[in-house]
């Protein structure tokens, strides 16, 4: 005995409305594409044209004025392996974002801290941390120039030393930092900042009702409920950090500082490029930054990723 599998009926109404649903979606689509398009055009325009003109060019032994370029290869990337001044540069730039990026995290969430607990002025407080970060690199990095100058700087004159910080090669790097965490805090002091508001307040009275003193709530509620933005923190200032340039070059008047102390990364690529007018290498070192850089960020989604799944 065999028996058929039920027929079932779609009413003519449902058939009608997915096939309108069907029509409004592409409807949606053309029209969202005419607003998309501007920024994509722009996007290929100054994105991603000088990123597939800047892989095209480490292949060749292409010069600033763009004449005589042959095809080359990998010999830019074979040399850039066996460049140690790339190395060093590449070494100063990891040193800043050691000394960076740990004092840039515990120091916005103290100040976060502060602002958001403290009860009086408290838009005050909020400006007076943010408002460095509103300055252009350049201003900053001159600021502190004057500040760390030997001799005639306030720095020096208010602690009673006599420290040639822009001079020595055991200070220049040290001033740089000091010149990054003032400019630079007020970015992740803002995201501690907004997430501390997040916090529900409740939370807060139960431990206190269950004797829990300060300390251990910030231990035990505070901490755990900003390890996200603490996660976004430390990955934006890596980021950030690796890409020393601005405040490094005008502090040290457009060089690389005492012995090379100071050059990183991106400042030895770009004398590479326009001092020596090598920009088929300069565009490798590029690549292999773009790869460095790409890695960080793709190691910091796989930890974020593993960490979700562990706490489901």
């Amino acid at each position: 005995m065999t028996t058929s599998a039920p027929t079932v009926v779609v009413p003519a109404r449902t058939k009608a409305a997915a096939a309108s649903a069907t029509v409004r979606r592409k409807q949606g689509f053309q029209h969202g594409g005419w607003f998309v398009a501007p920024f994509l055009a722009l996007f290929t325009l100054f994105v991603i044209w000088p990123l597939l003109r800047g892989l095209y060019l480490s292949f060749t032994d292409a010069n600033i004025s763009g004449d005589d370029t042959h095809f080359v290869g990998l010999d830019n990337y074979r040399e850039a392996v066996h460049d140690s001044a790339m190395w060093d540069a590449l070494g100063h730039s990891a040193y800043f974002t050691l000394l960076v990026v740990p004092c840039i995290t515990v120091l916005a969430f103290l100040l976060a801290m502060l602002a958001h607990n403290i009860e009086r002025g408290k838009w005050l407080w909020r400006l007076c941390f943010f408002a460095p970060f509103l300055l252009p690199s350049t201003v900053a990095a001159n600021l502190f120039q004057w500040l760390f100058t030997q001799g005639i700087g306030m720095f020096n004159h208010v602690l009673g030393i006599d420290t040639p910080w822009l001079t020595d090669k055991s200070y220049a790097m040290l001033a740089i930092v000091i010149e990054t965490l003032w400019w630079t805090v007020g970015f992740s002091f803002l995201l501690y900042l907004a997430a501390l508001q997040g916090i529900p307040d409740h939370l807060y009275e139960a431990a206190k009702l269950d004797g829990a003193n300060a300390w251990h709530r910030v231990i035990h509620i505070t901490l755990p409920l900003l390890r996200n933005i603490t996660g976004l923190v430390l990955a934006l200032q890596i980021l950030a950090s690796l890409q020393l340039f601005d405040q490094a070059v005008v502090m040290m008047d457009f060089g690389p500082g005492p012995e090379l102390s100071t050059r990183a990364f991106v400042q030895y690529t770009l004398e590479q490029g326009f001092t020596s007018y090598r920009v088929g290498y300069a565009s490798a070192m590029s690549v292999i930054f773009f790869v460095l850089i790409a890695v960080v960020a793709l190691a910091r989604m796989w930890l974020l990723r593993n960490r979700e799944e562990a706490g489901r």
